[in-house]
């Protein structure tokens, strides 16, 4: 074919070139006298220097690049199409038009800029600074195409600043960094700049360091740094066909390249890492219904060059003959040793021939960067034409036969693993970065075991299109993209898979800017199952990690979850970790809450294991307030600034909960204050201790809160004096004080403070509750009592309140309340602030209760606050439960009561109740 017909063949395939000649008639005649030329450095360099540009004319370059871009196209279009030219001439054609046109760009940039600022040169010897360009993907594998964009990362050797020896003298000198970015912005508006001359290549960076977000030029220090600390499986990948273009040093960046892209030892957890990108890739191609895009396709171009380098990756390390670029030079060494079948590999060469062919007859009609079918029947045919078959049809029974072979060969590669259940990983990668979830999230979570499948794939929509995870740097995203396929895979093992992950996506989302926190998770593999079955147990226990992450580190240590508290240890280390922070309040009080936050965290643990009952967990839990307390006190009464003796003679006294060694892990703290100081200024000394122990146990600070207290029980109650003198305190009690406040009392004792105020509080505590009383007096009050305590929590639903009802807990501590207050005179062993069920067995043994209804009654009380305790461990608003669950408990508890309460003179009483 000579060239007139040559010519005219790829004008009838080609409207880009139609168009082009048409709009350039000399093209035409120069492409005649040398169609038969291959492309070389050589030839390039002649055309361009037929479009003269002088030494800082902008314009005139662009122009010059622009149409040396033209000249290549033309001449590879009318080789390749006339059959004068093979894949690998026209890919290495596009190889030297964008080596030749970067490497003017660069120079023709970097002299504008040393003209301003003087030559860049480094720290250490300062030698002038290279500007490396290196080529990624097709580019840097000398297999570029012809519509193909040219991916590029810019680097520089060292830090440092130009020398400011500028051709008119002495200029402003700027670092490095800022030189080379302004150099790489100025290359890549020389190259992807569109005039009325086009373009050379559009220029993508996003594969350079952190991406979009990234600095646009890195020093090599830098550069290595983000491979140890940040690098990712695919961008070991990405990084198999970097080369420099430009600079002239690549043995030091290559030292750089190979030990991140070729690990030493044989690296087969690359091919989990391709297989995630290529089955991410395949998702999106279904989404998008890319089935005919001979690319990304099923058998298509991508899935060769992936069976080419997962092998690179595996075996590069160690096998130096495969640390190569060009994708078919790879199958062929693969072929040598056996790594792959010789029939496989000819299979995909040839394959490989095929598909990259049709990919440039597709971009040839237009000039675009297509990878995709044609849909009309009309460039159907063209390109067929193109292709040399007689019709479309024939074009894609060949295509599907090539593809047929690829996927068959990707898949004895890749799909050993693979498996048609989805996966976590899976899933997440689906989801997209809007509100939505994808329409196969809901099927694919129902086959993983997820109920509620619905809610928590829009859960999952929202975490990843939410402003925090978009907004988090890529080091800390690309954790918490490992991570969240982590804790679904950890919460399908719980007994409530979507309520476990809901409130895992939570917590994730909560620490997901704490970078030191995912590493924690990422690293430690069992503290992120141990995350799953503690929030899986309880949703309290999930919401107190989300308000202190700082948690997590107690996972690491087994040990420390399992172990009996030594709580007098535990109080002597804390005192001495707050004496060394000396004066520092704010930092105390951290400490403090933190030191707390540990150890209910731990008896958390062992609480969901079940190692402890509800009772044992109460003690603990009111050891450790009490040690609080106790040490609450000191701290402040050492910053006090007027005090007017060295040892407060003050006392902390507990009711309520943690007066009976009941408390809960959300329980408010019930005290008073008491004192016996006979100093004129002991009152406003100790009611100003008094308010700082409040604010010191209740104010919010970083590190979140120690206690809620309420004072409400002391003397008058919110009308009354914050602290009372230990006379002040028996004089309101015998002469003042209202029946419910004896009731109170009988849960009532020291906790903190001076010993000898405790020991005058329980002498007065003994006394009143072994006076004498009239008893049928007696009776009625605890009864009017408990009927307004039943009227103010009125439960009109079906359920029982395990609280509040009749035969409920209220019902047991009110009988035993009214048990100490009335027989207390004639057995003192009542008043021992020992427990309701301690204090029913007392009183079967002096006889007051039948030892079986005591015993019935204890058993009950316990499986009611075994039952409470559960309900609240997942945040339950009220502590019910179906009727029939608990009917030998009512039982129980109301034989008790009738036992009391149940005499004629208050049968009416006992009725409404």
């Amino acid at each position: 074919m000579d060239a007139p017909a040559a010519i005219a063949h790829a004008r009838r395939h080609s409207r880009y070139l139609a168009r082009l000649l048409d709009a350039r008639p000399a093209l035409e005649d120069a492409l005649g006298s040398t169609l038969q030329a291959q492309i070389s450095a050589a030839l390039l360099g002649e055309w361009l220097t037929q479009t003269p540009f002088g030494h800082g004319d902008e314009a005139a370059l662009k122009s010059a690049l622009r149409r040396l871009r033209a000249r290549t196209m033309a001449h590879l279009i009318v080789r390749d199409l006339a059959g004068l030219a093979d894949l690998d001439e026209v890919t290495e054609g596009m190889t030297l038009l964008a080596e030749q046109t970067v490497r003017v760009a660069v120079d023709q940039a970097r002299a504008a800029l040393v003209e301003r600022f003087g030559e860049p040169r480094g720290e250490a010897d300062h030698a002038v600074q290279p500007f490396i360009c290196i080529g990624m993907g097709k580019l840097g594998g000398r297999e570029l195409n012809v519509s193909s964009d040219v991916d590029f990362i810019f680097v520089y050797p060292e830090s440092g600043e130009t020398d400011g020896e500028t051709p008119t003298g002495p200029g402003k000198r700027i670092d490095n960094f800022d030189f080379f970015t302004r150099l790489g912005r100025k290359v890549i508006e020389l190259l992807a700049d569109v005039t009325a001359d086009g373009f050379v290549f559009r220029v993508d960076m996003r594969l350079r360091p952190n991406g979009d977000s990234g600095p646009l030029a890195c020093s090599f220090d830098m550069l290595e740094n983000y491979f140890v600390t940040q690098g990712r499986e695919w961008e070991r990948y990405a990084w198999i066909k970097a080369r420099a273009l430009t600079g002239g040093v690549n043995d030091e960046l290559e030292s750089l390249r190979k030990p991140f892209v070729f690990r030493k030892y044989l690296d087969f957890g690359a091919i989990n890492a391709m297989r995630d990108l290529h089955a991410q890739i395949r998702r999106e191609v279904a989404r998008r219904d890319m089935a005919d895009n001979i690319k990304l396709g099923p058998g298509g171009i991508r899935e060769i060059e992936f069976i080419a380098q997962v092998f690179q990756l595996i075996r590069g390390g160690r096998e130096s003959a495969l640390q190569i670029r060009p994708t078919q030079k790879v199958l062929d060494r693969l072929a040598m040793r056996g790594v792959l079948g010789e029939d496989a590999v000819e299979q995909l060469q040839s394959a490989y021939v095929f598909l990259r062919r049709l990919e440039h007859r597709l971009q040839y009609v237009e000039d675009a960067q297509t990878h995709k079918l044609p849909a009309s029947a009309e460039d159907q045919a063209l390109v067929a034409s193109a292709m040399g078959f007689g019709d479309y049809a024939a074009l894609l029974d060949e295509l599907d036969h090539h593809r047929g072979h690829v996927s068959r060969h990707f898949d004895a590669v890749f799909g050993a693993q693979e498996s048609s259940t989805p996966t976590p990983r899976a899933v997440w990668q689906d989801i997209g970065q809007d509100s939505a979830p994808c329409d196969d999230c809901h099927s694919a979570l129902d086959g993983m075991g997820f109920d509620d499948t619905e809610q928590l794939a829009r859960r999952l929509s929202a975490f990843k299109s939410g402003s925090r995870y978009r907004q988090l740097p890529d080091s800390s995203r690309t954790r918490v993209d490992a991570l969240v396929p982590k804790l679904l895979e950890a919460c399908r093992d719980t007994p409530q898979p979507t309520a476990t992950a809901l409130r895992g996506l939570d917590l994730l989302e909560t620490i997901s800017r704490r970078a030191a926190y995912l590493a924690l998770l990422a690293e430690f593999p069992q503290a992120l199952s141990q995350v799953a079955r503690l929030i899986g147990a309880s949703s309290w226990a999930a919401n107190y990690l989300v308000r202190h992450p700082i948690l997590l580190d107690e996972l690491l240590d087994a040990r420390l979850l399992t172990a009996e508290p030594d709580w007098p240890a535990f109080e002597q280390a804390l005192r001495q970790q707050l004496d060394e922070l000396g004066d520092d309040t704010e930092r105390q009080m951290d400490t403090m809450r933190d030191a707390h936050h540990a150890q209910v965290f731990r008896l958390l643990a062992r609480d969901l294991a079940g190692e402890l009952s509800v009772e044992r967990l109460s003690d603990h839990l009111s050891a450790l307030a009490d040690a609080m307390l106790r040490i609450t006190l000191d701290m402040c009464w050492r910053k006090l600034t007027r005090r007017h003796c060295d040892t407060p003679r003050f006392a902390v006294i507990a009711y309520g909960k943690l007066g009976g060694k009941e408390l809960g892990y959300a329980s408010d703290l019930d005290v008073i204050f008491l004192f016996d100081d006979p100093h004129e200024s002991a009152p406003e000394t100790y009611a100003r201790l008094a308010q700082r122990m409040l604010t010191w146990l209740s104010s919010h600070t970083s590190a979140g809160i120690l206690f809620e207290t309420d004072t409400r029980l002391r003397p008058n109650g919110e009308s009354g004096l914050l602290v009372s003198s230990i006379e002040a305190f028996r004089d309101y009690q015998q002469k003042s004080a209202w029946v419910w406040e004896h009731q109170a009392l009988t849960r009532a004792r020291f906790c903190a403070g001076d010993a000898a105020v405790g020991e005058q509080f329980e002498a007065i505590r003994r006394d009143l509750l072994t006076q004498p009383r009239d008893v049928a007096a007696l009776r009625r009050e605890v009864l009017d009592m408990r009927q307004k305590m039943m009227d103010g929590h009125a439960n009109k639903s079906e359920l029982f309140d395990i609280k509040h009802d009749a035969g409920g807990l209220i019902d047991l501590e009110f009988a035993v309340q009214y048990m100490v207050l009335a027989h207390s005179g004639a057995h003192p062993e009542l008043t021992g602030n020992l427990g309701n069920i301690a204090l029913l067995r007392i009183a079967s043994e002096v006889g007051l209760l039948p030892a079986l209804d005591a015993v019935a009654a204890g058993n009950a009380y316990r499986r009611l606050r075994h039952l409470q305790h559960g309900l609240r461990l997942n945040d339950a608003p009220k502590a019910r439960v179906p009727k029939d669950e608990v009917v030998a408990e009512r039982t129980a508890i109301r034989a008790i009561w009738s036992r009391l309460f149940d005499d004629a003179s208050n049968s009416d009483a006992v009725e409404r109740l």
